[in-house]
């Protein structure tokens, strides 16, 4: 069983977050989800419902792989120094670290992908990319994998990431199955974001 940190932060993305959630909530005897936010209380998505707080990060409760959304709220965020001490002293334990979209920003931000290889939303990839002018980034990726590192494109990319990631922990058949019971079509080359083509990156 392994422990999965979903962070959430005013104005996340929703289905950057509840997309992976579904993928590896489909496994429940093998991964555990909290939601978790710099405080307590529900948080607001950027459509408007709200996540309920499990863990907030005055817990300093350790977790096995951090899932780390983006949104319009990744804007403020990345000028939050309790956000990046947590990501920083959060990637540090973690067995795998995964963003979705401008996730990947916070991350930057925090120093975690520093030389290292990586991607995010195609539609804010010039505003990422100066959060971490000392990343490896890649125009055309669906997502990347690096190390302990996951980053992903846009929104819905997140789901194919997810499933990169169970399949590396688990095997191909695994996140096959899952993608079946979700009833959707895992895009599986990491190397080709389509929307790469649509904002000129490609």
């Amino acid at each position: 069983m392994r422990s999965i940190a979903a962070l959430v932060f005013p104005g996340f993305e929703t289905l950057d977050l509840f997309g992976p959630i579904e993928m590896f909530g489909l496994l429940p005897e093998q991964f555990s989800i909290s939601i978790v936010a710099e405080h307590e209380g529900e948080v607001a998505s950027t459509h408007g419902p709200r996540a309920r707080v499990d863990v907030s990060f005055a817990a300093d409760e350790p977790f096995d792989m951090l899932l780390v959304p983006g949104g319009p709220g990744t804007r403020t965020q990345v000028d939050n120094p309790a956000m990046m001490d947590w990501l920083r002293a959060k990637s540090a334990q973690a067995e795998i670290v995964m963003s979705v979209c401008t996730g990947s920003a916070l991350l930057a931000r925090a120093g975690l992908l520093d030389g290292r290889r990586a991607t995010s939303n195609k539609m804010s990839f010039a505003w990422v990319k100066e959060q971490g002018p000392a990343v490896d980034w890649v125009a055309r990726a669906r997502w990347v994998e690096d190390g302990k590192l996951f980053t992903s494109s846009g929104v819905s990319a997140g789901m194919d990431m997810g499933l990169a990631v169970i399949q590396r922990l688990h095997d191909e058949a695994t996140a096959q199955k899952v993608a079946r019971i979700a009833e959707y079509t895992w895009h599986e080359d990491a190397a080709d974001d389509p929307f790469a083509h649509h904002y000129g990156l490609a």
